[in-house]
């Protein structure tokens, strides 16, 4: 049983300056605080003073611009605009930063949740919020969407590598530490994180995004609530709402769950922004009855958004004061992360974007992350004096490395600014012959060691999803990458496979083959930092942030071979990790 939430802790003055705004504010103005658009297509110069934008996101499509400047310069053009308003209200902008700064080119990138999870460091998971809150204000922002705090019941779904585990004790644990990193201190605000998606998102039957989530209520409160309790007492300022069903309603109008647990039992005292689009697709008015504050406005929404909330309004089918509490909510968070006072961007934290110190932050995160799943034969550590062959090409490609929400929302196949590769530092350490055989095709009989590095291309969402509507991927290796293993393997040379992946794939005949394997999840921009613990220079510390399973059967049921369920009978157990040291 989830306890009762405290009520949050409140600044006076600032209570005082809400209430006066409020007091001031038309209809008009109201709604156009509960809105959020893009900065193109929805909305040009001009809109935001005449329809008194409240936020602006940055998402996939047309940059801001070449550089930071230029990003910082783009939307302070848009706060000129806010703030030439009769009320001069700032705009808030936001950004899915959910591994960094993972939508500008050059920034530091982390490994995603999953591997944070692996490492189960709560001191780092504050570190690199802590980063990501600099990187993301260096170019343009004070808001994030991070970070996801999902419990996945089934790694069939497509954002497995967003949440840190299927442990809701560790995703609690860790959900708190990426909101006090991210938001800073009162002394020292930095950006309003967003604990997502509520709730039930993880759940869903067979993993399907936005699908039917079957947990009774009693289920709800047991696994998937606790992470959302220690965000709110972290202070997080805003949450987001789900796509998916509960009690075959859809979460954005799910009332006795938005208000009645969210803001009135949990006493959640933030922003409750919708996700995207969810003013067409989830009932219109219904989803402002049901507690949204702010809704994402895109993609053709904005008039059918402003003028169905008026006409609510006026007919009386909102209540004005559901209007109020949503303005209140909002205002009070522009305050708190000083839009008011600093409404514009900080140029000097331009130069802070990637800095080596930023990065050694992520490449202790990575290093922390990786799970060693086997070892036999002395395969590990590498020597320096051997002869490797290092085989596959996500050895030497960033965009392979880190995932989806990389530079573009699907991710990216190509190398991008600023980050290393696995191959990059086997080169680094090694004081011998390091041959790269990118489609393993190749045949080196000279080689000691053949390094085979495997994995998922790069998706996100519903497109990663097994067995949905793309139907894009599979759960187990392709049959490419099955072949590198297989191949070097019968030529006798010792192998050593390192998993690029979002989750647990079914690899159990792959790891029988092998002489070493490590899942190295989605390591981010750094990935030169695997090199340094398959050398030896640090040990494994990873622990599995799920069960892994034996086979694709785990998956026929509803969920996977999950800790929490004492019929599992996984490969290996939520929290298992080889070391050097063992």
């Amino acid at each position: 049983m989830t306890k009762m939430g405290k009520p949050a802790k409140r600044n006076p003055l600032t209570d005082e300056k809400v209430e006066a705004l409020l007091e001031q504010m038309t209809l008009d103005e109201k709604i156009g605080q509960m809105t959020q658009v893009r900065h193109f297509d929805d909305i040009s110069l001009g809109d935001i003073r005449e329809r008194f934008i409240g936020s602006v996101i940055h998402t996939q499509g047309p940059l801001p611009g070449n550089d930071a400047l230029e990003w910082q310069a783009k939307f302070a053009a848009f706060q000129k605009e806010a703030l030439s308003t009769r009320l001069g209200i700032p705009l808030f902008f936001g950004v899915d930063a959910v591994h960094g700064q993972n939508t500008f080119e050059g920034a530091t990138i982390f490994p995603h949740n999953i591997g944070l999870g692996a490492a189960g460091n709560a001191e780092l998971v504050e570190k690199a919020a802590a980063i990501t809150a600099i990187e993301a204000k260096a170019t343009g922002f004070q808001w994030v969407f991070s970070p996801c705090v999902a419990i996945p019941f089934n790694e069939k779904w497509g954002r497995v590598y967003e949440a840190f585990s299927e442990s809701t004790e560790l995703t609690a644990k860790l959900s708190s530490a990426s909101v006090l990193g991210h938001q800073g201190s009162e002394e020292k605000p930095g950006v309003m994180a967003t604990a997502k998606h509520f709730i039930g998102d993880g759940a869903t039957d067979f993993g399907v995004e936005g699908g039917h989530t079957s947990l009774n209520y009693e289920e709800v409160l047991a696994f998937l609530l606790p992470p959302y309790q220690a965000a709110i007492d972290e202070g997080v300022g805003s949450i987001m709402a789900s796509f998916n069903t509960l009690g075959n309603l859809s979460m954005h109008a799910h009332k006795a769950m938005l208000t009645d647990l969210l803001k009135e039992r949990l006493a959640f005292d933030g922003i409750l922004v919708s996700d995207w689009k969810a003013y067409s697709r989830f009932g219109e008015n219904d989803i402002i009855l049901a507690g949204i504050d702010m809704v994402m406005a895109v993609d053709g929404d904005l008039d059918l958004f402003q003028e169905g909330v008026r006409k609510g309004v006026q007919s009386g089918d909102i209540p004005l004061e559901r209007i109020n509490d949503a303005v209140r909510r909002i205002l009070r968070q522009k305050f708190r992360f000083g839009l008011f006072d600093r409404p514009y961007p900080d140029k000097d934290l331009i130069d802070r974007i990637g800095i080596p110190a930023h990065r050694a932050v992520a490449r202790q995160a990575v290093r922390e992350s990786l799970v060693l799943l086997k070892n036999e034969n002395q395969a590990l550590p590498l020597r320096k004096d051997q002869k490797i062959v290092v085989v596959g090409e996500f050895a030497d490609n960033s965009g392979l490395q880190s995932g989806g929400w990389t530079v573009n929302w699907q991710g990216t196949t190509e190398n991008y600014q600023g980050a290393t590769t696995l191959l990059e530092g086997i080169k680094k350490f090694s004081e011998n012959m390091v041959y790269y055989d990118p489609d393993g095709s190749a045949a080196y009989p000279d080689a000691e060691v053949a390094l085979i590095v495997v994995g998922e291309t790069p998706y996100a969402e519903f497109f990663g999803d097994i067995g949905g509507e793309m139907d894009m991927f599979q759960h187990t290796l392709s049959d490419a990458h099955r072949g590198y293993l297989r191949r070097y393997a019968e030529r006798g040379i010792r192998t050593v496979v390192v998993l690029i992946s979002g989750r647990p794939l079914v690899v159990t005949d792959q790891i029988n083959q092998c002489d070493a394997f490590v899942a190295a999840w989605l390591p981010g921009s750094e990935g030169d930092g695997l090199a340094e613990v398959l050398y030896g220079q640090y040990d494994f510390k990873g622990k599995l942030p799920h069960s892994w399973p034996k086979s694709e059967a785990d998956y026929s049921g509803k969920y996977g071979p999950n800790a929490w369920d004492p019929s599992a009978d996984p490969l290996f157990p939520f929290g298992f990790g080889l070391s050097y040291q063992k």
